[in-house]
């Protein structure tokens, strides 16, 4: 079969396309035909190896343990492992193949990737596999925040700090179905595509410091990272929540070794004391609970995927080039 490979760590760019052997389901495993695949922040990571702790984590030391990149898909079921009884050949499924959201290659770059059947949902009708491909990993990262750690509900007041990407994207829609008022912030080209997402107030990063105005949040989930949680505190009710989900802007912010693991540590830690902190910890719901939740909400219209641009297999360096450019509305998308 065809797949992206990486025989070392490095830059997108060093990504190759090469033939290899197709993969086998384990007993618990379904084999998918990818159709398509979302392209994101962990990946770029788990393709550079940055931050280094990340190697040590599980991804591999010297190089990838796995050489196929990717950490989510959607596709057919081809063929099932003989523990699998929830799906069979020529299901339409989506979901991860790698527990929680560990930086490390998962394979679904590639026209064929095994994946355990409980990381698994069905694909609704009234939705296509790409359109499905572009949800797994931000829609698990949005479910664990919003809704597992964050409990959102109708009497909160939520803003979502980088609204307008993959993650921020369906947080947004995840809070504002839960009954939220929701306040978005991202550039100002992107308010219009999160005003469509269902917050109901606008903030342009780069004209306003929702840190220092007199509104204030019960939950705010801290996608962008670009301010210290000491200054977010100050946007918090008496009871809000804080919650640190940032990415490192492909290098730009974090530590080369650590990246962003001391911030997460410290705010864990002063969870122990400090009440606006006591929902942050490392724990994840069920996956499968997770992409049932997800599927459900496709299904309702509750969810509606987003897919900035699709890029074929031959061209996910292309991908991450574009990735990296921060422009990108909801998710980019291989397809297969």
């Amino acid at each position: 079969m065809r797949a992206v490979y990486q025989d070392r760590y490095g830059t997108p760019d060093a990504l190759e396309l090469r033939e290899i052997d197709k993969p086998s389901p384990n007993p618990d495993e379904v084999l998918v035909r990818v159709a398509a695949a979302s392209v994101h922040p962990d990946v770029w990571h788990a393709v550079e190896g940055r931050p280094a702790v990340l190697r040590l984590l599980g991804a591999g030391l010297r190089k990838p343990k796995n050489p196929v990149p990717g950490t989510d898909l959607a596709g057919e079921v081809k063929a099932v492992g003989p523990d699998v009884s929830t799906f069979e050949p020529g299901d339409r499924v989506f979901g991860g193949d790698i527990g929680g959201v560990l930086l490390a290659n998962g394979g679904t770059y590639a026209e064929y990737a095994t994946v355990p059947a409980d990381r698994l949902a069905g694909v609704p009708e009234e939705v296509t596999l790409v359109e499905a491909g572009s949800v797994p990993n931000a829609g698990l990262i949005a479910y664990h925040y919003v809704h597992h750690l964050g409990e959102v509900g109708p009497d909160h007041h939520v803003l979502v700090n980088g609204a307008g990407g993959g993650v921020g994207s369906i947080a947004v829609q995840l809070a504002a179905g839960a009954g939220a008022e929701v306040t978005g912030v991202d550039s100002v080209d992107k308010l219009d595509f999160v005003e469509s997402l269902g917050a109901d107030h606008l903030i342009d990063y780069e004209t306003t410091d929702f840190t220092a105005g007199d509104q204030r949040y019960d939950r705010l989930f801290d996608i962008a990272g670009n301010f210290s949680y000491s200054r977010c505190k100050r946007a918090l009710t008496d009871d809000g929540q804080y919650f640190l989900i940032a990415h490192e802007h492909f290098g730009a912010t974090g530590g080369r070794y650590l990246g962003y693991l001391p911030q997460a540590i410290e705010v864990i830690l002063k969870s122990n004391w400090d009440p606006h902190l006591a929902g942050m910890n490392f724990s994840t719901p069920a996956e499968g609970e997770a992409m049932g939740f997800l599927a459900d909400a496709l299904a309702s219209g509750d969810l509606t995927p987003t897919v900035d641009r699709t890029f074929p297999l031959e061209s996910v360096s292309e991908a991450f080039r574009y990735l990296k450019t921060g422009a990108v509305r909801g998710r980019i998308v291989i397809t297969v």
